[in-house]
């Protein structure tokens, strides 16, 4: 009786011993969970992620019905509904991951800054400049993916530091970098890249950036 208490004894101490340190340490909090912080970007992602598919799985008809803007006749209700639609479809599984990490890393901080309103605004004003550019200059050219949203919010989130009277050095380092590039490639690069649409997204977030923050106290814009 006394070698089974004291295996018993050794066996339950065994077990406590192999407990690891640091599982002690870590504590759950039942109230976890995860936010939905940014619903105007996780919106973009996911009816692009749905275009994206749906581009696969219809092996291109899905966007060249609904997720590309070109020259069609005005009088077809899909011809305006592509002017704001093509922003969701993406050639490809690379074109749709280089253009979501960008909303995703840029998206959920300007939504925050600026509303989720003015961020669907922004998001609208790009998709049909640049898409009414397009039909204008590029008659046989088919437009789609987010890239002009992102030139958008890249320029936007230079004026995160904007006080009123001065235009920020991030803003200026930015639209030479990213739209100067833009325009040196739209001239002489032979890419199949929209670079205007590009330009046409970086110069509207600019533009809006500047409006934006020139209000409220101290020129800085508070969201409502």
């Amino acid at each position: 009786m006394k070698a089974q208490k004291s295996t018993s004894t050794i066996s339950s101490g065994s077990k406590k011993s192999f407990k690891p340190k640091f599982l002690s340490k870590i504590k759950i909090n039942p109230g976890f969970k995860i936010s939905f912080n940014a619903p105007v970007v996780l919106g973009i992602v996911a009816i692009s992620l749905v275009a994206t598919i749906l581009n696969y799985v219809t092996f291109g008809k899905s966007n060249r019905l609904l997720f590309s803007t070109y020259r069609a006749s005005l009088a077809s209700p899909l011809t305006w509904l592509r002017a704001f639609g093509h922003v969701f479809g993406h050639k490809d599984w690379s074109h749709f991951a280089g253009n979501m990490s960008y909303l995703l890393l840029l998206g959920p901080m300007l939504e925050e800054k600026y509303s989720s309103k003015m961020l669907m605004i922004v998001t609208a004003i790009t998709a049909f400049a640049a898409a009414v550019i397009n039909y204008i200059f590029f008659p046989h050219a088919a437009l789609l993916g987010a890239s002009g949203v992102v030139f958008a919010f890249i320029l936007l989130s230079s004026f995160t530091s904007f006080k009123e009277g001065e235009i920020p050095l991030t803003f200026i380092l930015v639209a030479v970098i990213f739209i100067g590039k833009e325009v040196i490639d739209a001239v002489f690069a032979n890419d199949n890249i929209s670079h205007l649409g590009h330009i046409v997204g970086g110069v509207i977030g600019g533009i809006i950036g500047y409006r934006l923050n020139v209000r409220g106290s101290g020129g800085i814009y508070r969201k409502k």
